[in-house]
């Protein structure tokens, strides 16, 4: 039999597409192909011939295989090409009304938190959400036996390299700690972000979210009055409530002294929260004046230098402000929720544009 080889790579270039490519391969290397019969023919050779035949044949069948592969290939590409040609989206076209993205409740709580405060001086801290125990629990006066020590409590992380243990933080107080740590007074900041602790019901969640301010400077010029107008301007601010009362009550946290819880006024008339001055009271957070270990934990002299400290749920200022139920919907995905719930971007409330209704 004549070396067929040749021609049938000539077909296999040319090809148009990969059913004809098929077709060349069934046609050259099927059981009863053309180059498999060629092969298989090299037993009729007289015994002298097999050898340097055999071998020059099966060379020429890998030829043609490689030859195959490759155009193969090239036709591949070309169709995936024409399909992504065919396919192609302008995406510097307007989405459709039913399709646009929402932005989270969250991310725009956050971002009118951050804007109220930064209108008052102060200015956002971050810090990483997993902490050394030490700045999380330590530098903060935390006692050894505290029950927010205990498992059940907090997420505990595997020990770092050098034998310390780590969190993951169960407030953003670390943030706090590592500010006093790298900047001299006078300090004012917040710091949003992130928090961890064992919780899950319809008001907490095991992942939330929680801001902290903090105001050290020399003692005299910050007191604990300086710290309820700050509350009070905030949170008349946020709800757009220019009467809403805050009370503050006596309480105890070992990284302040004093200590006080604070509240806001409201209604729960047919059983819905409404923000305002109506007579009831709605817990919202803790404050206190920064415990002097607290400050020389963190390099401060105590006898020169005071502040205050505040802490308060992001989540749930959302949910109050913006009417949702469950804090479980802030991190389900359900696209249906966020398109009730979130905001379409570059037209959400600010202290510039207004609150929506």
């Amino acid at each position: 039999m004549t070396n067929p080889v040749e021609q049938l790579l000539h077909s296999v270039k040319s090809a148009a597409n990969l059913n004809e490519l098929e077709q060349h391969r069934v046609q050259a290397l099927g059981k009863t192909g053309v180059i498999t019969s060629w092969v298989k023919d090299i037993a009729s050779l007289p015994p002298e011939q097999r050898k340097d035949e055999g071998q020059r044949r099966n060379l020429l069948k890998n030829e043609f295989v490689e030859a195959l592969e490759k155009k193969k290939a090239e036709l591949e590409s070309a169709a995936l090409n024409a399909q992504l040609e065919a396919e192609r989206v302008d995406v510097s076209l307007p989405a459709r009304a039913e399709n646009a993205g929402r932005l989270h409740p969250i991310s725009q709580t956050i971002d009118e938190l951050i804007e109220i405060f930064a209108q008052m001086g102060f200015t956002v801290a971050t810090g990483p959400q997993i902490e050394s125990d030490d700045y999380n629990f330590t530098k903060l006066n935390v006692p050894p036996d505290h029950p927010a020590r205990q498992m059940q409590d907090t997420f505990y992380m595997p020990d770092a390299a050098d034998g310390s243990k780590r969190v993951l933080r169960t407030h953003t107080s670390p943030v706090q700690v590592r500010t006093m740590l790298s900047q001299k007074p006078p300090i004012r900041i917040i710091a949003p972000g992130r928090v961890y602790r064992y919780d899950s019901d319809a008001t907490h969640s095991p992942m939330f979210h929680q801001i902290e301010g903090l105001v050290i400077d020399e003692i005299g010029a910050i007191t604990m009055a300086h710290l309820k107008g700050v509350l009070l301007d905030f949170y008349r601010a946020y709800f757009g409530i220019q009467d809403l009362p805050v009370r503050f009550r006596p309480s105890f946290f070992p990284f302040t002294e004093p200590s006080a819880e604070f509240d806001l006024g409201c209604s729960r008339k047919g059983g819905e929260i409404k923000m305002g001055n109506h007579g009831d009271w709605l817990e919202m957070g803790g404050c206190g004046m920064v415990h002097p270990q607290v400050l020389s934990n963190c390099g401060i002299d105590p006898a020169k230098y005071q502040g205050f400290a505040f802490g308060m749920g992001i989540d749930r200022a959302a949910m109050l402000k913006y009417g949702i139920p469950d804090i479980r919907n802030f991190f389900e995905g359900d696209i249906r929720w966020m398109k009730h719930y979130g905001f379409v971007p570059f037209d959400a409330p600010s202290l510039a544009q207004g609150s929506v209704a």
